[in-house]
């Protein structure tokens, strides 16, 4: 965190402020613009382009994710890896270009797919749950296992980056991470189900649908999981989150579940890798409030601006991104 030392984070303004125009300040259109309409479409000219490699990464506990990469056309000896968000995947919008940003600067870039999501819901048994950052953390250290990397860069977007500061704080500097940077990642998962819950329905619908069409993906692979009744009476995403946790986490209770992978208090504790939190005070998903409730580490920089949305912060109707031009900028600097 920039500023005076405290034993709680409070929010601090940046000296590169984003300042999108007026007709863009609206937080609901800047949380949509940020991976549909012209962002959307320039990613799947992206994606059509590609002329990188799939890879399967199996982690030390035996799980395998399926992971994305792109050598740089001009590499600089770095590597940036990439983190989605709840039901995206490798190539969600956001993911292609700010991945193509990076591509540009010299890094090597490996998006990398949680597990079931993208189209990885064959490779493991078991579901997927927030609390999964360890395996994450094995695939990650597979994948880094031979190559030589000069510099090491780790960026999620919303849940990614809940998972890239766990990571950090718990294996950062075994995995050689010289950077990390987390954009609107929730701090408190039951302060964000909560607002989910009260704010504008859309966002609730579309997180029900996603989820349950994974879900529906994963029981064609494997029909044993037997969940279907379950799945098939839910109406909310609260209703999965009640029937999927005590039955598919080792966590009891919902309560129990979220606090599993929330970011606040001393969970960052160990955090000793330069790493950078940027929010916006008017994200309509994720409330920004919680992040005072991290406690203060003299390695996390908070980044929170006054518009963006929700992983936004759409700088015009081109759909480029302030936070993935922030995010570029970071890792760049790590570079020396």
């Amino acid at each position: 965190m920039d500023g005076e030392s405290s034993s709680i984070a409070t929010p601090a303004r940046s000296q590169r402020d984003f300042r999108p125009p007026a007709y863009l300040r609206n937080p609901h259109l800047q949380t949509l613009l940020g991976s549909i309409g012209p962002k959307r479409i320039r990613a799947a000219r992206l994606a059509a382009n590609r002329r990188g490699e799939s890879l399967e990464l199996r982690a030390d506990d035996g799980t395998v994710l399926l992971g994305e990469f792109d050598p740089a056309p001009a590499p600089r000896d770095a590597v940036a890896i990439l983190l989605h968000g709840w039901e995206g995947s490798s190539r969600s919008a956001y993911q292609l270009t700010t991945a193509q940003r990076l591509l540009g600067l010299g890094f090597d870039v490996l998006r990398l797919n949680l597990r079931d999501h993208g189209d990885s819901h064959h490779l493991n048994r078991e579901l997927f749950n927030s609390t999964r950052s360890p395996e994450v953390a094995g695939a990650i250290a597979t994948f880094l296992d031979g190559r030589r990397y000069g510099r090491v860069c780790l960026g999620g977007f919303s849940l990614g980056g809940n998972f890239a500061l766990r990571i950090a704080a718990d294996r950062g500097a075994a995995l050689g991470l010289d950077a990390v940077v987390a954009i609107c990642p929730p701090v408190d998962p039951a302060a964000a189900m909560a607002a989910l819950n009260c704010g504008w329905f859309v966002y609730e619908r579309y997180f029900f649908r996603r989820w349950s069409r994974s879900l529906r993906r994963k029981l064609r692979h494997f029909p044993d999981l037997g969940y279907g009744d379950g799945l098939a009476r839910a109406k909310r995403v609260d209703d999965l989150n009640r029937f999927f946790v005590p039955r598919h986490t080792p966590y009891p209770d919902v309560p129990s579940y979220f606090a599993a992978y929330a970011l606040s208090g001393d969970r960052l504790a160990e955090l000793r890798v330069p790493a950078h939190l940027i929010a916006a005070a008017d994200d309509p998903i994720i409330p920004v409030a919680d992040i005072a409730r991290i406690a203060y580490n003299r390695h996390l920089h908070l980044d929170i601006q006054a518009h963006g949305g929700h992983c936004g912060f759409v700088e015009n109707l081109r759909g480029e991104s302030w936070a993935e031009r922030r995010l570029a900028a970071i890792f760049a600097a790590a570079l020396g």
